[in-house]
């Protein structure tokens, strides 16, 4: 097998034995019909070989014309020649990876919310893939994102608490991708710490928005993508919506009359006067999505550039953000990559925001298993590719995901309520190790005005109200048949018929804990130590 290597032009060439080369150059085969000139120079040809990108500026024109004479000369002899192996490896893609912050997974066309206006993400689905099963280890912005960007699960990390930082010596994405020639950027929310070792070229934004002034300069984003054709890049675009307070996009669009309630949600005048603000801004951060779509599809490389969306974490509202419940837990993912991901496909297997650095890693043609996490190179990943699943290849990479949760270094939080979860495709098991206290977060903090309105709301609805209560109060173990409750209505945990499961499932989670090192409310307690300088009074900061 040979692999693509990358001359400092950028003409891409296979290496390996000389018996190797001799198969994969002599009996070559180029298909010119994607072969285009603009201005005078070639921009790419893309043959059953792979592409060949011959950047000519002025200095660079003989090159490319007497690239032009060769390639006319090998031509001629096309219909004598035979393709190369099944192991060719195309050229590397440009990836764009636009992430949303603080929207449920439903809460869009592609995945089934009969309200929301995302036109966008509809379209991204329609030309790619939705993963139907995609989770984040935490519904928490900061570790979510440490963990999205290191393959590594918050409290192996560092990054447990929110506002937290990863220990000195773990590496990420950037470092992964600039060792392997890319440019690699990132613009918008950061929520990551120690900088240096997330080394994105960073493009500006805000971690935060009040609604004033510009959020987010796309342009500078395009300015990225063409200012450097000679390398692939990797460009980060992250968003600060749909986060509270919903201030951006137009709520006059939305009737609160007319929306669909969730079950897991009391339907109540305020629920829907915020889900109007709430579903206004995910059309807006939809808005920005088309603008990213817009200019990757004037680039040149469009082709061969993989298109992705995640939606993070879900809403604020309760049993979303801030809980290990699936509302807050599981993630809309949709990818694009024409010629590689069949159009309006989905896949249903397993996955999390650990797998994305061994999966895009292994789309740039890197081997995901040389991966490691630190810069002693001895730490695995805890994320495994889903490359192939991109590719339509629907063979399951993980039996369970996992989530954790800590109320430590959010605003609002209790003192230590920490919860951990497993789930395989029909049971999740949640373990709340703290029950006997009381879980506070914002969105359950005494005073509450939706929280409280639930509470009042669904008096006179006995299922109702032992659900909004649940929010506060919960069992030591919650377990749910996901395959038919999809919002976790109906607590197994005390049905002796599900008793084996649940011990399987509990068996599997303590595992995990003790791989991760992950003492559970010991953890907690020392989640602080965790903090990065500049969010040390979390406990009345506004940004939780």
């Amino acid at each position: 097998m040979f692999r693509k290597t990358q001359t400092p032009m950028n003409i891409f060439r296979y290496v390996g034995s000389p018996a190797e080369a001799g198969q994969a150059i002599l009996p070559l085969k180029i298909n010119f019909r994607h072969m285009k000139k603009m201005q005078g120079r070639v921009e790419k040809v893309h043959g059953l070989t792979g592409w060949l990108r011959i950047l000519s500026g002025s200095g660079k024109f003989l090159f490319a014309a007497g690239a032009i004479l060769l390639i006319k000369g090998l031509a001629s002899f096309s219909k004598q020649l035979t393709p190369p192996s099944d192991n060719f490896i195309p050229a590397r893609p440009d990836i764009l990876f636009f992430i949303a912050d603080d929207m449920t997974w439903r809460d869009c066309q592609p995945y089934g919310n009969p309200d929301i206006k995302t036109p966008n993400l509809a379209k991204l689905a329609n030309e790619g893939i939705c993963f139907d099963n995609m989770y984040n280890p935490t519904a928490m912005c900061g570790p979510t994102r440490q963990c999205l960007y290191t393959g590594i699960f918050p409290v192996k990390n560092g990054s447990y608490p929110n506002h937290a930082k990863v220990y000195d010596n773990i590496t990420s994405i950037a470092n992964h991708f600039i060792n392997i020639g890319y440019r690699v950027a990132l613009i918008g929310k950061q929520h990551y710490s120690p900088i240096p070792n997330f080394p994105f070229e960073y493009l500006g934004g805000r971690n935060s928005d009040n609604g004033e002034g510009q959020d987010i300069e796309l342009r500078d984003a395009e300015k990225f993508i063409n200012k450097d054709k000679s390398k692939p890049y990797l460009l980060i675009v992250a968003t600060n919506q749909p986060h509270s307070p919903w201030t951006r996009g137009n709520p006059l669009q939305y009737n609160a009359d007319k929306l669909t309630i969730a079950p897991y949600m009391v339907d109540t005048k305020y629920t829907r006067q915020q889900l109007v603000k709430y579903y206004a801004e995910i059309t807006y951060a939809d808005s920005l999505v088309g603008d990213c779509m817009s200019f990757v599809d004037r680039y040149i490389n469009r082709d061969n550039t993989l298109f992705i969306f995640t939606s993070e974490q879900g809403q604020s509202l309760p049993f979303g953000k801030w809980t290990c419940y699936n509302m807050g837990l599981k993630a809309a993912f949709i990818a694009r990559w024409p010629g590689v991901i069949k159009p309006g496909s989905r896949t249903g297997i397993l996955s999390q925001y650990a797998d994305v650095v061994p999966t895009l890693y292994e789309a740039a043609g890197g081997d995901p298993e040389t991966l490691r996490g630190n810069k002693e190179k001895t730490l695995q990943l805890d994320g495994k590719s889903f490359y192939q699943a991109m590719k339509g290849n629907n063979s399951e990479i993980r039996e369970y995901v996992y989530g954790v949760h800590t109320t430590r270094g959010i605003a609002n939080g209790s003192d230590n309520y920490p919860v951990r979860s497993i789930q395989d495709h029909n049971y999740k098991l949640i373990w709340n190790l703290n029950y006997k206290e009381t879980f506070y977060c914002s969105a359950s903090k005494p005073g509450d005005k939706l929280y409280e309105g639930w509470l009042v709301a669904s008096k006179n609805n006995q299922k109702e109200n032992e659900h909004a209560k649940l929010y506060r109060n919960r069992p030591e173990f919650e377990l749910y048949y996901i395959k038919n409750d999809t919002y976790e209505l109906n607590n197994l945990a005390d049905d002796k018929t599900f008793s084996e499961k649940k011990v399987k499932l509990f068996d599997e989670l303590k595992k995990w804990m003790k791989d991760q090192g992950d003492r559970g409310i010991q953890t907690e307690w020392e989640a602080l130590q965790r903090f990065k300088g500049d969010t040390l009074n979390w406990k009345k900061s506004g940004d939780n």
